[in-house]
């Protein structure tokens, strides 16, 4: 916990951080007071460069090129996790609105920004976990097979990497949240659980957990348990993947149809399931007059890593990026 006086102080340690961890490049202090008063912080430009000065000293933030640009580094992300852990229940579903919001792309120019989950491998295991990857994108257990990778001292969805590691960053199952949200449909994040394969399809959840309640990503908690079985559901069509489940409005139905085609069509192929009005989804009901829509985690291709016994530290939902920039992981 950082050694501060009085919570109110803390939290806007917090905020500056979680305003740098949303962040594609370094931001100044003047860019980081206006979007924390975007968030209801009132903390004047002033106010920054001096709480800046202090996380720099304590390794939570990094001084980028020769302007006040800051990053956060992995230290920061870490303190971001565990610090105020009463204020963040229910932060999950806080973090997956305000990505969804974030999420520009546009599907007919393809083009935009979209949000994305960072995994850090040692440099070592990196063409293992590689390896072990390489069947659940195949048999697209994922929201999409683009993905980003940098090595150690690189930029990558709004972390740098540290030393003595390598990074992928996959796409975040908020990126098809955030397109339909910008279509009009007012979606609603539910629950992350364990979804059953069977003979490749989706046959029922096993584990639900509610992101309301949490104050970490359940994806991380099923994956770091090692309750997947993802590398089997990619080889045999049977096994557990982790999955979410969002509700929309029953007459939003149609809408979320075409546009869910023309993500397809753009390379973003993450609904398991589409249900149907006041019908339960792979065994969960769902609320009056509403729809379950059933989305694959980006992270299930790393949770076959894990499966393989390679060490890997998880930032779901780490920040966004250009979707230009993303490469087919084929290619690798």
């Amino acid at each position: 916990m950082l050694r501060q006086e009085n919570r109110d102080t803390e939290r806007k340690l917090m905020a500056i951080l979680t305003v740098l961890r949303n962040s594609a490049e370094p931001v100044g202090a003047r860019v980081i007071a206006g979007r924390l008063e975007d968030l209801g912080v009132q903390l004047g430009e002033r106010g920054v460069r001096y709480h800046l000065r202090l996380m720099d000293e304590r390794g939570l933030t990094r001084l980028v090129g020769r302007r006040d640009g800051r990053e956060i580094t992995e230290v920061g992300v870490d303190e971001l996790r565990s610090a105020l852990v009463g204020d963040r229940v229910g932060s999950v579903t806080s973090r997956i609105e305000t990505l969804a919001y974030f999420t520009s792309l546009d599907l007919d120019s393809c083009s935009g920004e979209v949000p994305l989950n960072t995994s850090l491998f040692h440099k070592e295991d990196y063409a293992d976990a590689l390896k072990a990857m390489r069947p659940v994108f195949a048999a697209g257990l994922c929201v999409s097979d683009l993905v980003l990778q940098a090595l150690e001292a690189d930029r990558l969805a709004g972390m740098t990497v540290p030393p003595g590691k390598a990074g992928l960053s996959t796409v975040s199952s908020i990126a098809i949240a955030g397109v339909l949200i910008r279509a009009g449909v007012p979606l609603h994040p539910s629950f992350t659980g364990l979804l059953e394969l069977r003979d490749g399809k989706p046959h029922r959840f096993t584990e639900l957990i509610d992101c309301s309640g949490c104050s970490l990503d359940p994806a991380e908690v099923f994956i770091a348990g090692r309750m997947t079985s993802a590398a089997a559901a990619a080889a045999t069509g049977n096994g557990e993947i982790v999955a979410e489940l969002w509700q929309l409005p029953a007459a939003c139905e149609p809408a979320v149809e075409r546009t869910v085609e023309r993500l397809k069509q753009a390379g973003l192929d993450g609904v398991a399931v589409m249900g149907r009005v006041n019908t339960p989804v792979c065994e969960v009901s769902v609320d009056p007059d509403r729809v379950g829509l059933v989305l694959k985690h980006g992270l299930n291709p790393v949770a076959a890593a894990v499966e393989a016994g390679i060490e890997v530290r998880n930032h779901s939902m780490s920040g966004v990026a250009d979707w230009r920039s993303l490469r087919s992981f084929v290619d690798f």
